[in-house]
C-alpha cells in the first residue's frame, strides 16, 4: 500500500492528505475517494472517520485519500473548501502515479466533514476557489459525493449551529451568511449526484439535514440514493464494532452502508 503524507499548503502544515492506495496489478486502474472526516469544524475525527474508512474502501479496491483541513478559528469558509479543492487537484494531477482514473474521483464526508463534502459537490464552481488555485474550471469537481450523517442546514430547528459558527467565524451570523453555506439552499443544476446515509435516532445532527438536502436534489433532478437506518448514535462511522464507541453505534444493518455505497459507485 502507498501510505504517505502530502502537504497541501506550505503555510499551514496541519493541512494535508494521507494516502491509502492499494498496490495492484498495474493494468487495473482504480477509482479514488477523497475522505473528509467530521469534528464540528473544531477538530478532524480521523481516528474513526479517516483511516478506518480508508482501509475499508481500500479493501474494496479504491485509492483513498484522507483530508486534514483547517479547523477552529482557521475554519472560516471558503478556506476549507479551497483546501478540499487542492486535495482533488493533487489526486487528479497524480493519477498516473497512483494508477487511478481521474474521471472517477469520488468524495465522502462525515458530519461536519459531510458539510464540507456537500459544499465541494455543490459549490465547486465558486470564484474564490479559482482565485486561489490555478486549475481548469471544474477540475476540483468530484464524480459524486457520499454524505454520511452530514451537517447540511442552518435552519434553527435542525442545525448543528456550532459548526456554522465556526465555518462562518462568528457566533452571531446574519441570515445571509447562514444561507450562503446552508447546502440545501446551494443545490443547483451544477450539483453532482450523491449517496446519503443517516440514522433516524441521530441526536447530534438531526436526520432532517439529510431529508432537506434530498428534497433539494429532487427539485433539481439531481440523482441521489438515500438510506435512513432506524437506530444509531451520531458518529457511528462504519456502523460496526471497528468504529463503535457505544453499543448503539454497531448494528448489522447499519454496517451494510459501505457495501451499498460501493454498489452505488459501481453504477455511476
Amino acid at each position: 500500500m502507498i501510505n504517505e503524507k502530502i502537504c497541501l499548503d506550505e503555510k499551514n502544515p496541519e493541512v494535508f492528505i494521507e494516502t491509502f492506495v492499494p498496490d495492484t496489478i498495474k493494468f487495473r486502474v482504480l477509482d479514488a475517494i477523497l475522505i473528509i472526516p467530521g469534528g464540528g469544524y473544531s477538530w478532524v475525527c480521523d481516528f474513526k472517520e479517516g483511516e478506518p474508512i480508508a482501509l475499508e474502501f481500500a479493501s474494496k479496491g479504491y485509492a483513498c485519500f484522507v483530508l486534514h483541513y483547517s479547523v477552529k478559528e482557521k475554519a472560516k469558509f471558503p478556506l476549507p473548501l479551497i483546501q478540499a479543492s487542492r486535495a482533488m487537484k493533487h489526486i487528479k494531477d497524480n493519477a498516473e502515479k497512483y494508477n487511478l482514473n481521474p474521471e472517477r474521483v469520488f468524495a465522502i464526508g462525515f458530519s461536519a466533514g459531510g458539510h464540507l463534502c456537500a459544499s465541494l459537490g455543490s459549490l465547486w464552481h465558486m470564484d474564490e476557489i479559482y482565485r486561489e488555485i490555478d486549475m481548469e474550471y471544474g477540475y476540483n469537481k468530484p464524480k459524486a459525493t457520499m454524505l454520511i450523517y452530514p451537517v447540511i442546514t442552518s435552519d434553527e430547528r435542525y442545525a448543528h449551529i456550532a459548526s456554522f459558527h465556526r465555518l462562518l467565524g462568528t457566533e452571531n451570523p446574519s441570515e445571509e451568511e447562514l444561507n450562503r453555506y446552508s447546502i440545501e439552499k446551494c443545490v443547483s443544476e451544477k450539483t453532482v449526484p450523491a449517496f446519503l446515509v443517516h440514522t433516524a435516532s441521530d441526536a447530534g445532527v438531526n436526520v432532517n439535514n439529510s431529508l432537506l438536502l434530498a428534497q433539494s436534489f429532487n427539485e433539481y433532478k439531481i440523482p441521489f440514493e438515500m438510506h435512513i437506518f432506524p437506530t444509531g448514535r451520531h458518529g457511528c462511522a462504519l456502523g460496526s464494532d471497528i468504529t463503535a464507541d457505544f453499543p448503539d453505534m454497531s448494528y448489522p444493518s447499519l454496517a451494510m452502508w459501505p457495501t451499498l455505497a460501493k454498489m452505488w459507485m459501481d453504477r455511476m
